[in-house]
């Protein structure tokens, strides 16, 4: 934004400067309105394990402090993608509900991760720390009816067993892209960046392969990008708190993790299933295998 906006020559240069200098603090306000608004939506998606922040820190329910920030600059998003800070990771806002006419990615949120943040609440998957938490779903068990394994941790695996009922109600136009689905738990890092994937924490899942879509699959200078997946199976998987792969600019449409830190507050509650109702799907998952 170009600040030179004064008429010249009514301002003298103090006041000149004065004006900058409130104009910046202003821009400073706003950015520091908008961080805290994300680290209260982060603390808000993990209450189990979150307590709160302060100016340097995010703060865990059995004490651990971690930094917000890393004290790099975040213009470098490669960077960023490698060794992302807690506040990088919360940065970018996720666009939740229908895409519409024209509208497409402009960013990658959820893409830059803080693997300290998520190896502590999820563990680390090299040290055998992610499997005691796994536990089977069944995946459309009207359509497919075989089992996957996500993590019980923050109820991932209750989740997509109610993503997996709504989906299974759909008509078969509909829900055929959803199944067979390409893995959920996989102890492995992403392509581009030898980070921990959200698969390596078990709270992740990949739907049909057949009809999606990568990034990395397509040349150089080929700038379709087409999207298959229904939107109501988008809106589904946004209901209960996953983001969607398909709305990053390096997409990957046949992704979805859970990250309600970054959904709006209507996306990441509306419809959710209370505990209860989780502990009932999980249930009745069970019991059909």
């Amino acid at each position: 934004m170009a600040l030179g906006f004064w008429p010249r020559g009514r301002l003298g240069p103090g006041r000149r400067l004065a004006f900058l200098a409130a104009m910046l603090v202003g821009f400073t306000d706003a950015a520091g309105a908008g961080e805290h608004a994300a680290l209260d939506a982060l603390v808000r998606a993990y209450p189990d394990f979150l307590a709160g922040y302060d100016a340097t820190d995010l703060i865990w329910r059995d004490g651990t402090r971690m930094p917000l920030a890393d004290g790099r600059p975040t213009g470098d998003f490669a960077e960023m993608l490698r060794r992302g800070s807690i506040l990088d990771q919360i940065r970018m806002p996720y666009p939740a509900g229908p895409l519409t006419a024209g509208m497409g990615p402009t960013g990658d949120p959820g893409r830059v991760r803080n693997r300290a943040f998520f190896d502590k609440m999820y563990g680390n998957c090299w040290k055998g720390e992610v499997r005691p938490w796994l536990v089977s779903v069944v995946w459309l068990p009207r359509s497919w009816g075989r089992t996957t394994e996500a993590t019980s941790v923050n109820s991932v695996a209750q989740r997509i067993a109610a993503v997996s009922a709504e989906v299974d109600a759909l008509p078969l136009a509909l829900k055929r892209y959803a199944y067979p689905p390409a893995g959920t738990y996989n102890c492995r890092t992403v392509a581009d960046t030898g980070q921990p994937s959200m698969h390596a924490w078990g709270a992740a899942i990949d739907i049909n392969r057949a009809h999606a879509d990568y990034w990395l699959d397509h040349r150089a200078g080929d700038n379709e990008r087409p999207s298959q997946i229904p939107t109501e199976i988008v809106e589904i998987f946004e209901r209960h708190g996953f983001i969607w792969g398909g709305k990053w600019s390096h997409y990957d449409t046949m992704h979805f993790e859970y990250r309600p830190e970054l959904l709006s507050d209507r996306a990441a509650t509306e419809s959710q299933p209370t505990a209860a109702e989780l502990r009932r799907i999980g249930s009745e998952n069970d019991g059909r295998h």
